[in-house]
């Protein structure tokens, strides 16, 4: 993002794994769908059910772009989600990937996982800058509210950053956090397609969608986390 070229040593990242399954949330939830999850993250959410992806746990191995890359086309989906942790803390390097991914004809879309505590800037830059970039990625923003314990860390200036095929999301502990989240739409949100998301085993997603049916965001979608429903809410992999 800064013009510097990237020697191969410098473009390793660390990694946690990549594997295919159907996509569990969002717009692409139940596409085949490839998953690549880089290693750490700057937040510590409460509820986080990926402490696996950061420190104190290690990265389970090392690689570079072009080996992620090999990796991704080899299992042929057209759908990526790029993920963590937070895929966008690794700065020239995230950005290196995401280019790399846009660029390989058998991707058509690559939704990015990112905690709304990265500056979107560089990464917005390079989508306007771009044209694979620009056709293909999409950004999914994860709105840390007071549940989390790290609301304080979010980075609001993303907001405008946004465009309509970004996705933003809030994960809702209870009725007081919708309303939270409600106050963050009404000062932030400019475009971009809202998700609610229960609290795993905290909010009933019945309650969820009596909030959201009372509320006046009627464009709003209910996400539920499927591949929860589908295998063991701890499983890997999946």
């Amino acid at each position: 993002m800064d013009g510097r070229i990237m020697t191969k040593q410098s473009r390793v990242l660390p990694m946690v794994e990549i594997f295919q399954t159907v996509e569990g949330e969002g717009l692409k939830a139940g596409f085949p769908t490839t998953f690549v999850r880089l290693y750490n993250c700057n937040l510590r959410c409460k509820w986080c059910d990926t402490t696996y992806s950061y420190a104190p746990h290690q990265p389970e191995f090392y690689a570079t772009i072009e080996e992620i890359v090999e990796q991704v086309v080899q299992l042929e989906n057209p759908s990526i989600c790029l993920t963590g942790g937070e895929p966008l803390m690794h700065g020239d390097k995230s950005a290196a990937l995401i280019q790399a991914l846009a660029e390989q004809p058998v991707i058509e879309e690559i939704h990015i996982e990112t905690n709304g505590a990265i500056d979107l800037t560089p990464f917005c830059a390079l989508r306007a800058t771009n044209t694979d970039v620009r056709e293909k990625v999409r950004f999914i923003m994860d709105v840390k509210l007071r549940s989390s314990g790290e609301k304080e860390a979010m980075v609001w200036e993303n907001f405008p950053l946004l465009s309509g095929q970004d996705e933003i999301k809030f994960v809702i502990g209870d009725e007081r956090e919708f309303k939270e989240a409600v106050e963050v739409i009404e000062s932030y949100y400019e475009q971009g397609q809202l998700l609610f998301s229960p609290v795993w085993e905290q909010l009933a997603p019945a309650a969820l969608v009596e909030m959201i049916l009372a509320s006046p965001y009627k464009r709003a979608k209910l996400s539920l986390q499927t591949h929860k429903y589908i295998w063991h809410p701890e499983q890997k992999g999946v």
